[in-house]
């Protein structure tokens, strides 16, 4: 009996290192060191989370909501693969790319506004709380030309997630 005692005790403390919330949140190592891994199947729910979220914050003031373009997703893509690759989050791909250079190159015909990165452990709905607090990133949401956007991420096996946003438009001002 002791030693079944003895063995719940260990097994129980040992599913406690890591466990689950459901979102995708992993808390490990008790609870001090967070970790949001994202799962393949869980790209649409991550894009449309982001894009349910800018378009609140669009309305709520008097600025027009966006819609997610799959040209624009597939740049953001790129580069944030790429930033992964270089180790670096900024705006120049490993071949000296700059965001106007991407978004040509997957086809966008509308006109780039704006492109924001960020490196970071947390969540997409993280990432935009922080992007709303700088003022340069704010801008680049916010900007009342916007029509579209592409939002996309590579995560590393250590969980590091490379987040990349690009907003355009069609319309001519």
């Amino acid at each position: 009996m002791f030693f079944r005692v003895i063995a719940t005790i260990l097994i129980a403390s040992l599913a406690a290192c890591v466990a689950p919330i459901g979102d995708g949140t992993e808390f490990s190592g008790g609870n001090t060191a967070r970790i949001y891994w994202i799962a393949p199947s869980d790209t649409s729910r991550i894009q449309f989370s982001m894009l349910d979220s800018i378009n609140s914050l669009r309305i709520a003031n008097g600025i027009s909501p966006l819609s997610l373009n799959p040209q624009l997703n597939a740049a953001a893509a790129t580069h944030s693969r790429d930033m992964a690759a270089q180790n670096r989050a900024w705006h120049f791909g490993s071949d000296g790319s700059s965001p106007l250079d991407r978004v040509s190159r997957v086809g966008y015909e509308g006109e780039l506004l704006g492109e924001t990165i960020s490196e970071t452990f947390e969540s997409e709905l993280e990432t935009l709380a922080a992007w709303m607090d700088g003022t340069p990133t704010r801008g680049v949401i916010m900007n009342p030309k916007n029509r579209h956007i592409g939002f996309s991420w590579f995560q590393e096996e250590s969980g590091k997630i490379w987040w990349t946003l690009v907003s355009g438009t069609d319309e001519t001002f």
